[in-house]
């Protein structure tokens, strides 16, 4: 068995989920408070999608914890592929939520020009939202390739 960076039970493991779950709140938090963004369907996506994110790596975080306070291995195979998993969905979820969203606001900026029509739209919070959105992605992204990796190499 090899010693994979982010696997279950360590603290490079702890530290992606906790960096997955901090930038998906972030996205959910900038995105709630702008205004109007539940008029339209990607923006909920998006809100929904980190949502899951959120859920999914406070719970494999909350194991990490578990497994560095009680010294134990977390290397089984199908608990490896539960992860595995669960890591590729919320993977794909986030970037389909993120690519769409982005596709939203790019439209909103510099095709349909809404953002100079209708100032009271927050276009500068949905791009961060964006941007945060796109960085949870990168995290979860590692992580599924170093599950992925870490179920190869059990």
């Amino acid at each position: 068995m090899k010693d994979v960076v982010g696997s279950p039970g360590t603290w490079s493991g702890f530290a992606l989920r906790i960096a997955q779950c901090g930038f998906a709140g972030a996205s959910i938090g900038v995105m709630a408070s702008a205004f109007g963004f539940s008029n339209y369907t990607a923006f909920c996506y998006l809100i929904a999608s980190m949502g899951l994110q959120v859920l999914w790596s406070l719970g494999l975080a909350c194991l990490d914890i578990y497994a560095l306070k009680t010294k134990r291995d977390l290397h089984n195979p199908v608990l490896v592929s539960l992860f595995v998993v669960g890591d590729w969905v919320t993977s794909i979820l986030s970037f389909a939520a993120a690519c769409s969203s982005a596709g939203v606001t790019i439209l909103f900026e510099k095709d349909v020009h809404f953002c100079k029509m209708y100032p009271q739209l927050a276009c500068g919070r949905y791009g961060l939202s964006v941007l945060l959105a796109f960085m949870t992605w990168s995290f979860t992204a590692t992580s599924a390739f170093s599950m992925f990796w870490l179920l190869a190499s059990l």
